[in-house]
């Protein structure tokens, strides 16, 4: 038997770890957390929620670590990644080390399409290059795009580019790719009209969904940009198209967020794979925080309680 202080910690951000905020967003992050840490003590699990970056904080002291709301790691990346070298030493990662990091580099949907997945086309730019936006676009035979870093979260420097605007933002992107790589796709009008749905996978199975829409006059669906977000019922096709993305996932995924649109050839395609930190609304179905709490019971602690 351990002798370790907890169980599980559920990682959070500074933010979020004691927020004096009374606001909707940060209420939605407390109960969340709060139903995944209820549906832990459920199995008789030793659970503590904090700020994955504390610094004064003894690791060896938990069994499990759950990523939830720590989402700083973007704005943090370095320290985010010797964090991760210093913790896995001592605690188990969920998800995985492995997956996490792969899922931080959006590369993966690289991958993915060589695994046969159906995904958002996109032009990998390296870290380094000297082309130019308007360059960039005839090479590749494109007209109206999104720009985005290959790590990123929250729509973090994601900008709508047509040829109109090309040069207004190339000083900005020749900033960012001295510093990182990033992203270019053909932008996918079904957005503006049909949203993004988002399927939620516990164990790789689904549990529920929601649909993000932009405000008007925006692309990006995002609640930090104005989006709204309302419970949907997926048809069978797109869970189907969901599972059968997170299995090309190995190891698989303990829970996972699929992010699919219909492309311009009105075909569903991945638009992200979210591994490492993904909002999963559990305040919509709370028998999915339940589920996700059973699966790590049964994983790390052999159906504890």
């Amino acid at each position: 038997m351990s002798t370790k202080l907890y169980d599980v910690a559920i990682l959070t951000e500074s933010r979020y770890e004691s927020p004096t905020d009374q606001s909707e967003y940060v209420q939605n992050i407390l109960t969340e957390d709060g139903l995944v840490k209820a549906a832990l003590e459920k199995h008789g699990l030793r659970v503590i929620r904090l700020d994955w970056a504390r610094p004064d904080f003894d690791w060896s002291t938990v069994r499990v670590a759950l990523f939830r709301t720590v989402w700083d790691y973007f704005h943090r990346f370095d320290t985010f990644q010797k964090w991760l070298k210093r913790v896995v030493q001592h605690t188990q990662l969920i998800n995985p080390p492995e997956l996490i990091y792969w899922n931080m580099d959006k590369h993966y949907l690289g991958d993915l399409m060589q695994r046969g997945v159906h995904c958002t086309p996109t032009i990998f730019i390296p870290i380094g290059s000297t082309e130019g936006l308007a360059s960039l676009h005839q090479k590749h035979n494109l007209k109206e795009t999104v720009l985005k870093p290959a790590v990123s979260g929250a729509a973090r420097h994601t900008y709508r580019l047509n040829p109109n605007n090309y040069a207004q933002h190339e000083t900005l992107f020749q900033e960012l790719i001295a510093n990182e790589a990033m992203l270019l796709q053909p932008f996918q009008y079904n957005v503006l009209t049909e949203g993004e749905i988002t399927l939620i996978l516990i164990d790789g199975k689904y549990t529920h969904a929601i649909k993000k829409t932009a405000k008007a006059g925006d692309f990006r669906v995002q609640d930090d940009f104005g989006g709204t977000v309302r419970p949907y019922t997926p048809t069978k096709e797109e869970i189907d198209f969901a599972e059968h993305a997170l299995a090309q996932c190995s190891p698989l995924p303990i829970y996972a967020r699929v992010d699919i649109i219909r492309d311009n050839a009105d075909q569903l395609a991945v638009s992200e794979l979210e591994m490492i930190e993904p909002e999963l609304w559990f305040r919509y179905c709370p028998e999915a925080a339940q589920a996700l709490a059973d699966g790590i019971a049964k994983k790390y602690f052999g159906e504890k309680g």
